[in-house]
């Protein structure tokens, strides 16, 4: 084990990622090793000191990683493992102070333990998020079943289409998912490609529903995250029960849209 102190506030991180992970399992939206999860922890160990002798393994960063501290799921983990055996599915990992390399100070106790394959992907947003001051924290990517179906219609090439049909389902998706939905285009997964559309759909939107693939979120917390994921879905679910059922929902009327608008200051 490592021989490095954890923070308290890291500890409830932890917490909340177990808890979570939980509700994806149930959901189904984390079959085997899809999903990864990552959390920047570099503000809670300002005042934790790591031991002199620890061991980096060499790996090339952005230089603006430099100091940071990251908890992130690991390659080919599956995310319900974070349930009961969250030491063993993940790992909070320490980038050096030239970016050149990394080492895990707690978890990764599987064998052969790697951080994801899009470790990438999670520090380029990571990177986007603190040089806009951004109170996100949190990157959660994951495969919400509905959402999934709605990128495979017709509906998805109109984001505006799409954001106004989910929203009129309910009220709740209208105040908790204020922004809406980014409708990412089919890129292949782990590419730069995909990185930075994501980084572009959280200029404007809640939620990157990446086509054909799943959904990618950026919030404060790893609960907000799951929240935002939540309610997208449920407007999405709502939709399709309504097309499957024969008919096209009238949904809320545009004036009753605006009176939320005004009263949540949306």
């Amino acid at each position: 084990m490592k021989d490095v102190h954890i923070p308290n506030a890291v500890k409830l991180v932890l917490e909340q990622a177990s808890e979570i992970a939980g509700y994806l399992w149930e959901r189904e939206w984390i079959e085997r090793n899809g999903g990864n999860l990552s959390v920047d922890l570099t503000d809670h160990f300002k005042e934790v000191s790591l031991p002199p002798d620890l061991s980096y393994i060499d790996k090339e960063f952005p230089k603006e990683a430099a100091n940071l501290y990251l908890y992130i799921t690991g390659a080919s983990c599956y995310l319900r493992r974070l349930i009961d055996k969250i030491d063993q599915a993940s790992c909070i990992m320490h980038i050096n102070k030239n970016a050149d390399g990394y080492a895990i100070i707690w978890g990764g106790e599987m064998q052969d333990f790697v951080p994801t394959s899009e470790l990438a992907s999670h520090l380029t947003i990571h990177l986007f998020n603190k040089s806009q001051n951004s109170p996100n924290k949190v990157v959660l990517h994951a495969h919400p079943s509905e959402l999934i179906v709605l990128s495979h219609h017709k509906i998805f090439q109109d984001e505006q289409k799409l954001n106004q049909s989910i929203w009129k389902m309910c009220p709740e998706v209208r105040v908790y998912v204020p922004r809406g939905i980014h409708c990412t285009p089919y890129a292949i997964t782990q590419s730069d490609d995909l990185a930075l559309m994501t980084i572009d759909a959280f200029k404007t939107r809640d939620v990157a529903l990446w086509e054909k693939h799943g959904a990618t979120i950026t919030a404060p917390t790893i609960e907000k995250a799951w929240d935002f994921m939540d309610v997208a879905n449920k407007g999405a679910k709502l939709l399709l029960m309504a097309w499957s059922a024969g008919f096209e929902p009238e949904g809320i009327s545009d004036k009753e849209l605006k009176s939320l608008e005004k009263l949540f200051n949306l």
